[in-house]
């Protein structure tokens, strides 16, 4: 061989304008190539000269810190050769002068993470800029096991960068715009180190089942120093107030630079970051609101809520929680290592409520074994089961002779897990997927699934449900349960929680309980009636007032029993806590000739006035356009210390301004300029911000075109 006649390479073009949008990764604001595995990518060789049948080319593929070929993490891929025992295979595709244009196809179920190549001719080593390459799951693939039939779903699952978070009560949901971001800069890299803290074996990293499952425990702090930290404490002045964060991509780009947990997160925001890991990573994945979510913490499917002698909630008393909503996740999946029948969607949450194997994550738990009741298939299935189908059980707590008496007042069989919530897909609307988690209310399959479930949560054979007999709060274990069908008082009583005009902060709350009879007779009914500043985790904060009254009601008839607050009641814990805080009513009947007892529970939001955005409908690309945001103060009450917080993925990076103090009656308008730089459908996400209002937020689109 005569020297200088060596096969060498002399650069590699990875055709990205070629390949991206092929494998739907063109969005990613990163230099390197990102690719999704099972789907051929093409690269461009230039050689020293061209190639003879003779030669030997070899592209390496190399995933973890040391690769190797028996680790099954050092691929060495040969055009000449079959597919490799990898399931991965390359092709010369076309031979051009110098030029050779290569075929690369990884294996479906390919280890997920980031590659590095070098190209091997003879013995010299190739090693190209930014040779690493990013390789993603693929929902495209048919092959691979997060495949997702439907184009529709996989826009919105997988691509979309902004959605809805469904926040509020079961009462008054509401829509939070979230910016996802999957696509930003760093957002990407955050991933692969997320992925890389994991620990997870390169093996592991070929299913969505231990990944999901890595990556819930990755987005709390708990365990592992991850992404964000949970706190309800109501102050969060050495950190961000979790209401104020538009969406996850500050969040994960600061993790990224400090390697440290950002401050501070609450459901929503876990569930946000972690759909933006989840569609980053390739896995496609939906927002889950459950409204009343049962945070049991003995698996008997029960929550027991105590009330004192005036009908006021007694929280120190009860373990268990209703959670006013609870935001987790699906993710879209087929799970191998079940049964079949499981695939689909999982649920996941990074919220850390209860460790899971001794860490805080949970899932991914089958969709279709929740409502099935299989509550034995892992993961945490019996957590997620107990979340939607708990049962409330009110107590009314009083003194006699120094002990404690404990009196039975009403039962719920359907008030937790209800509007289980997702964003739409391809519109901006709620879609109600509690079917998807639960039978109806009543069916005959609800009562199946509900009895495998109780086989399975407590298998001594007793249980302690609410729909069963107990004699105290407890329970008792020793005598058998005799079933109680839910009793349709003989008095036919219902009671109806309602307010008579808006709940403006700064007004009197003027709310109404509603009395009713359906059935013939002479009723006279003891009333309590009392109403709550809480959270949404059910922490009270402000006892507002109560009502004690005795009505008298003659055959198919209703009263109105007004119950109104004070501004003065409730202005100041609204300033002074930092979370967003929802008016609870409860009231208790006690009808006097039949001891028919009932309970009726309503968290109810505030109302505010919106904000209005101005801006074109379509902008140009690379072209300013001007975006306007105004608010005017319809209340009664001065907003204090105002912020509006403003964000557009691809338009401009996340804006505050401070607005001070507005007046009733002001109007305040702020202005930013906005250069788009991506085509497409772009969203604008504001929020207004003030010691006394959390929560108003607005969302808009506009199009960018060549």
């Amino acid at each position: 061989c005569f020297p200088g006649t060596d096969l060498k390479v002399t650069g590699v073009d990875f055709l990205k304008n070629q390949n991206c949008p092929r494998h739907h990764t063109d969005a990613y604001e990163i230099k390197n190539l990102v690719v999704r595995r099972g789907q051929p990518f093409l690269m461009l060789l230039t050689l020293s000269r061209e190639m003879k049948p003779t030669d030997k080319l070899s592209l390496r593929f190399g995933i973890g810190k040391q690769p190797m070929k028996v680790r099954g993490t050092l691929m060495s891929l040969n055009p000449k050769k079959e597919q490799d025992l990898t399931g991965w295979h390359i092709s010369i595709a076309k031979i051009n002068g110098k030029e050779c244009l290569l075929s690369v196809t990884s294996s479906p179920s390919a280890p997920v993470g980031k590659y590095t190549l070098n190209v091997k001719t003879g013995n010299n080593i190739y090693q190209p800029q930014n040779n690493a390459i990013y390789l993603l799951f693929n929902p495209w693939c048919k092959d691979d096991v997060v495949f997702l039939a439907d184009e529709a779903q996989r826009n919105e699952y997988v691509l979309n960068d902004t959605g809805y978070i469904y926040v509020g009560s079961a009462y008054s949901i509401s829509g939070k715009p979230w910016n996802f971001g999957q696509f930003e800069e760093y957002i990407l890299d955050a991933c692969m180190y997320l992925l890389d803290k994991s620990k997870l074996k390169v093996n592991e990293r070929r299913d969505p089942v231990p990944v999901t499952r890595a990556m819930s425990a990755l987005v709390n702090a708990n365990d592992d120093s991850g992404v964000l930290l949970g706190n309800w404490s109501g102050n969060y002045s050495n950190g961000t107030s979790p209401t104020d964060w538009l969406g996850s991509v500050i969040i994960l780009q600061k993790y990224y630079k400090t390697k440290k947990p950002v401050l501070y997160g609450q459901c929503w925001v876990f569930s946000g970051v972690l759909t933006t890991v989840m569609r980053c990573l390739g896995i496609p994945c939906r927002c889950v609101s459950n409204f009343n979510s049962a945070h049991d913490t003995n698996d008997n499917l029960r929550v027991d809520i105590y009330l004192n002698a005036s009908g006021e909630p007694l929280t120190s008393m009860s373990f268990d929680s209703v959670w006013n909503f609870h935001v987790w996740n699906d993710v879209w999946m087929k799970r191998t290592d079940l049964p079949a029948g499981f695939d689909g969607w999982q649920a996941i949450d990074s919220t850390p409520q209860e460790q899971s194997q001794g860490i805080f994550r949970c899932g991914p738990c089958s969709v279709k074994a929740v409502k099935d009741g299989d509550v034995y298939l892992p993961f945490d299935s019996r957590f997620v089961y107990s979340e939607v189908n708990a049962d409330e059980v009110y107590w009314v707590v009083k003194e006699v002779n120094g002990k404690k008496k404990y009196t039975k007042v009403g039962t719920d069989t359907k008030s937790i897990g209800v509007h289980i919530s997702t964003k739409a897909v391809g519109k901006n609307k709620r879609e109600d997927i509690t079917a998807e988690y639960k039978f109806p209310e009543g069916s005959k399959e609800e009562r199946l699934s509900m009895e495998k479930a109780t086989s399975f949560l407590n298998p001594s054979g007793l249980v302690p449900r609410a729909r069963y007999a107990s004699t105290g709060p407890m329970g008792d274990a020793g005598s058998k349960p005799v079933v109680q069908h839910e009793a349709v008082s003989k008095s036919g009583v219902r009671l109806e929680i309602s307010h008579k005009a808006a709940l403006y902060p700064g007004d009197p709350l003027e709310l109404v309980i509603t009395v009713k009879t359906s059935n013939p007779g002479s009723w006279t009914i003891n009333l309590l009636g009392s109403c709550q500043l809480q959270r949404y985790t059910g922490k009270i904060e402000a006892n507002l007032g109560c009502i004690k009254e005795t009505v008298k009601l003659e055959g198919k008839s209703e009263k109105h029993i007004p119950l109104k607050v004070e501004p003065d009641a409730y202005m100041k814990v609204l300033a002074a806590v930092e979370d967003v805080l929802l008016i609870q009513v409860i009231a208790v009947a006690e009808v006097q000739e039949t001891d028919d007892k009932l309970t009726k529970e309503v968290a109810m939001g505030f109302e505010y006035p919106p904000i209005t955005v101005q801006m074109p409908e379509t902008a140009k690309l690379n072209q300013d356009f001007t975006c306007a945001f105004i608010f005017k103060n319809k209340l009664n009450v001065t907003l204090d210390n105002c912020k509006l917080l403003v964000e557009g993925l691809g338009i401009f990076k996340m804006a505050t301004f401070d607005e001070g103090d507005i007046e009733p009656g002001k109007i305040i308008k702020a202005e930013v300029i906005c250069t788009p730089t991506r085509l497409g459908e772009k969203t604008i996400i504001a929020r207004l911000i003030s010691n006394v209002i959390k929560t108003i937020s607005v969302e808009k689109a506009i199009t960018i075109t060549e």
